[in-house]
């Protein structure tokens, strides 16, 4: 048996290889870590909500963003930015939906970014209203999130949970976290976890649901233990009660990956036409 990068699904998107009895020297260690770092966004969560509020201070006309790095620029940085391609009047409609600013990641071994329609938004939208959900964690669904967050007539609040972390320009850390859901891993660590777990647990917040779009060639095993993770965040002390149903869970998969989704979490499914 052996680890390897539970994001990226070849070597040459990740080199992280390590055998499950193999000693590590204190030289590959320190490689590692290193490696790890220039790894690292150049800002952080916090950096991006300041400067995001710097960047919405200022008029429509001098609202930028750079296609080529995919950042919010600050006039500061116009410069840097001069001979990259570069949208202007960034308007408040579109700072709402980052995700259609954003150019898909469609590498299929690693972010494989297919986002939904908005008509498939509105669809699952219709459908949480219908069955009384007032807080939706979305995992891996960013246009879902983003219906929401607009909809003023809609009584419901959302997090996103993804690993794409060029969102963490356009919300604060309430409405986002920097989260692997293939292993469960919330990079901002604790806080971030104590975000989501603050979120699930809400008493006033009305009844919740999950709502996930996992990457089609991904593990359906290790998604079935992250969401079980999740959704013992459910309960206080971190485990579901026995006398209690399993919070619900909805989970968008393709057809031919039914019988594996079926088997390991022994579910039913149902087709939308």
């Amino acid at each position: 048996r052996f680890y390897a990068c539970s994001a990226c699904r070849e070597r040459k998107d990740c080199p992280f290889f390590q055998w499950e009895d193999e000693k590590i020297s204190e030289a590959r260690l320190s490689a590692r870590e290193k490696y790890n770092q220039s790894r690292r966004p150049s800002k952080t969560h916090s950096d991006n909500v300041k400067r995001y509020k710097e960047f919405v201070a200022l008029p429509p006309p001098k609202r930028k963003f750079c296609q080529e790095c995919q950042q919010l620029l600050l006039i500061s940085e116009w410069e840097r930015h001069s001979g990259h391609l570069v949208l202007s009047d960034i308007s408040a409609a579109q700072l709402g939906r980052p995700s259609q600013l954003l150019s898909a990641l469609e590498n299929k071994k690693t972010n494989a970014q297919y986002l939904f329609t908005d008509r498939s938004c509105h669809f699952l939208l219709d459908l949480l209203m219908a069955q009384g959900f007032r807080r939706v964690l979305c995992v891996g669904t960013p246009r879902l999130h983003e219906l929401i967050q607009l909809e003023e007539k809609v009584s419901m609040k959302s997090l996103l949970l993804d690993i794409d972390f060029r969102y963490s320009q356009f919300y604060p850390k309430e409405d986002f976290c920097h989260y692997n859901m293939f292993n469960h891993y919330f990079f901002a660590g604790e806080a971030a976890s104590c975000v989501c777990e603050e979120f699930l647990q809400e008493d006033q917040g009305g009844p919740a649901v999950l709502v996930a779009d996992p990457p089609f060639g991904g593990l359906v095993e290790a998604l079935a233990s992250s969401f079980q993770k999740l959704m013992a965040m459910w309960s206080p002390g971190g485990g579901l009660s026995h006398f209690s149903p399993p919070p619900p869970h909805l989970s968008i998969f393709p057809i031919f990956f039914s019988c594996w989704f079926l088997t390991v979490y022994q579910l039913s499914f149902v087709t939308y036409d």
